[in-house]
């Protein structure tokens, strides 16, 4: 299990994230138009996991804000940011917000928490995904993997493009 923290309350999760060197875990996920999306539709392209608890809190939202910038700006590169959020919610937000250069997805009927080790077992925000980067190359291996220490704290975003080059 791998663990974060709520302020102060340390938080497990269902298992263990991917690690470095290993081969992306297939996944599928749901789009805001209730399409589905899977990780095969990936193929030959770098991928960046935004994975957070949900896009209706400060952190969250910022990220997405974040990568979504960034996105706009790699190349051979896929920014799929994950939550358990509803589609509908992910779809407002992202709508409201301007997002567009990144895919936003739901895992709200899909076991992609419990496949990454990423469901939040405890804790105030139990069932709910805990925050991670996880950045993977054109070959579908994992390159860099990062749980931040506490979940309301943003992801180091520096690391994740570092993990790109």
């Amino acid at each position: 299990m791998a663990t974060t923290k709520l302020r102060e309350t340390v938080v497990t999760t269902v298992g263990e994230p991917p690690a470095v060197g290993d081969a992306l875990i297939p996944f599928r996920l749901t789009l805001p138009d209730l399409t589905e999306f899977a990780s095969a539709e990936l193929a030959g392209h770098r991928v960046v996991l935004n994975v957070f608890p949900s896009v209706d809190t400060r952190v969250c939202a910022l990220s997405v804000r974040r990568f979504n910038e960034l996105a706009a700006q790699l190349e051979n590169t896929t920014v799929v940011c994950v939550s358990h959020d509803l589609p509908f919610a992910l779809g407002r937000f992202c709508g409201a917000e301007g997002i567009d250069a990144v895919v936003a997805a739901s895992a709200f009927r899909n076991s992609f928490g419990a496949d990454y080790g990423l469901t939040m077992a405890d804790g105030p925000m139990s069932g709910l995904l805990a925050r991670t980067v996880i950045v993977a190359d054109a070959d579908g291996i994992v390159r860099h993997v990062e749980i931040t220490e506490t979940i309301g704290q943003e992801p180091d975003y520096q690391a994740a493009l570092a993990a790109l080059a």
